[in-house]
């Protein structure tokens, strides 16, 4: 089984990764430091850290480190009640998040550490479909297309909103991350499905969901699954894990206006494909200075070696390299 392979399992998993660990340091350069113990507790999305924590572990074999996944939204729960070091996050931390944060007193970082691109995907079978706009998206995942079972269902609403509506005539099986998934937030802000459902007057408490009614999973694997099983399949992941499907789905390119885009690394990195994101890592700035091995660890995590391997082995797409700079300085400062 390749290092790939293996990552992405731990990641979709979302299962507990306990690795024997010890810190580097060096202020952001990598390297080894001798004399480090105790525990780093990480929890979130399934995302890098765990490459990260692998890399770790070979140069220091001496501190016990935890990376768990069960999602963007709980991981921060855990974070702001001061639980664990670091939180991953496939998206910003909100509104609600930061207040629980500052009730608690917890402080902390953002570091940008991987570009992703939430890609969409029907079957391989389903050769009628190979773009879809975003209105198209809020037509067939928003909340007003509960009940809608076939594709063609979607076509009046499509049109409503702006859409192309054109749209095979078969079943519409849907599988994607829910509600506790980072990319699920994502992908309702960045296919602007938020906005056109406030427009429309949509009830406060819809305005930031999906239709009610999909198969929802927080396995990656059980979705890309789902576009293999069936040709009216219809989801959503994270570019990595869509990459390496390879042929069991079709991914679809996004039209937001500017004609379709589809996503690889050009497009996700210079942000022309609609739904790019920015992949993060939270830190716990009091923990951290409390703790030398985890500073430790995140001077790796954000030293050039650390985001390459973050990048390279989870197959997500490295952030430009003046950003990278600015992130360690923002840590060094962090710290200082």
């Amino acid at each position: 089984m390749t290092l790939l392979n293996r990552a992405l399992g731990m990641l979709a998993g979302g299962l507990a990764l306990v690795l024997s660990l010890a810190a580097c340091g060096g202020g952001a350069q990598g390297g080894t430091s001798d004399g480090l113990s105790g525990t780093i507790l990480v929890s979130g999305s399934s995302t890098v850290t765990s490459l990260v924590a692998e890399l770790f572990r070979e140069q220091n074999p001496n501190v016990a480190i935890t990376v768990d996944g069960p999602g963007t939204g709980a991981g921060f729960e855990l974070f702001c009640a001061g639980q664990t070091d670091i939180s991953d996050a496939s998206r910003p931390i909100d509104e609600d998040e930061v207040a629980l944060c500052e009730d608690a007193g917890v402080e902390y970082i953002e570091l940008e550490v991987a570009l992703d691109g939430v890609t969409v995907m029907t079957s391989p079978e389903n050769s009628e479909i190979t773009c879809l706009t975003t209105p198209d998206l809020y037509a067939l995942f928003g909340p007003e297309s509960t009940g809608f079972d076939t594709w063609t269902d979607a076509a009046k609403l499509a049109a409503e909103v702006g859409g192309s509506g054109n749209f095979p005539d078969r079943s519409l099986e849907i599988t994607a991350p829910g509600e506790e998934s980072g990319t699920y937030d994502a992908f309702i802000e960045l296919a602007g499905i938020a906005e056109l459902a406030e427009q429309r007057g949509l009830p406060e408490a819809e305005v930031q969901t999906l239709r009610a009614d999909y198969q929802s999973s927080p396995d990656d694997n059980v979705i890309i699954q789902a576009m293999e099983g069936s040709p009216s399949a219809l989801g959503f992941v994270g570019y990595a894990f869509a990459q390496a499907a390879g042929d069991q789905v079709q991914e679809l390119a996004i039209d937001g206006g500017e004609g379709c885009v589809s996503p690889n690394p050009n497009s996700i990195a210079d942000g022309s494909y609609p739904l790019s994101r920015s992949l993060f890592i939270y830190v716990n700035t009091t923990k951290a200075a409390e703790n030398a091995t985890v500073a430790a660890f995140v001077d790796l995590y954000v030293s050039s070696e650390g985001l390459e391997v973050a990048v390279e082995g989870s197959g997500y797409v490295p952030i430009p390299a003046d950003r990278q700079e600015a992130i360690r300085s923002a840590w060094e400062d962090a710290i200082a």
